[in-house]
């Protein structure tokens, strides 16, 4: 049995990831908490294979949970499941280290896969999202964030030249 540990602030997806987990005869959910800060704590006292961390929860987000567990259980493996599909926070996910990274929009089938992957040792992304990363870099904005960012830019250097003050 492969024994994983929930962590999602939403507890709706919370409860589903679980339910729909729960109906995979090898996976086992030994945990389900909603902040980060809660996570160490259950995964001492149930000694999780994978460890499966939203990024953004109350408390401490699952890229910093993700190396406390490095640090502190170093069997358990983490996977990122998250709804942000961002280059930038699957190259921090890598660091942290995670060994996989699945987007909230995926099929279950997907993240059964990954689960059973990660578990026999190898690490897994998404091969659209690692080849987005690959060719943007590092950035954590999206394409559209990053737009915004240089037409702000150019505006301010706009103001600047005609004498007004900038943004």
């Amino acid at each position: 049995m492969i024994r994983v540990l929930l962590a999602d602030d939403q507890a709706l997806v919370l409860g589903a990831l679980a339910a729909v987990l729960r109906l995979e005869p090898d996976i086992d959910v030994v945990a389900e908490v909603g902040t980060g800060t809660e996570v160490l704590a259950a995964a001492q006292r149930t000694v999780p294979d994978i460890a499966l961390l939203d990024v953004q929860m109350p408390g401490r987000g699952g890229l910093t949970v993700a190396a406390d567990l490095q640090r502190a259980l170093p069997g358990c493996r983490t996977i990122i499941c998250t709804t942000f599909s961002r280059p930038g926070y699957l190259s921090r996910a890598m660091v942290a280290p995670a060994a996989g990274y699945v987007v909230k929009d995926s099929p279950p089938e997907q993240l059964f896969d990954e689960i059973r992957r990660v578990h026999a040792g190898l690490r897994f992304v998404h091969p659209a999202l690692a080849a987005e990363a690959l060719a943007g870099g590092a950035s954590p904005l999206t394409g559209r964030e990053a737009d915004m960012l240089r037409a702000v830019k150019q505006l301010n250097n706009g103001l600047k030249a005609a004498g007004y003050p900038t943004v």
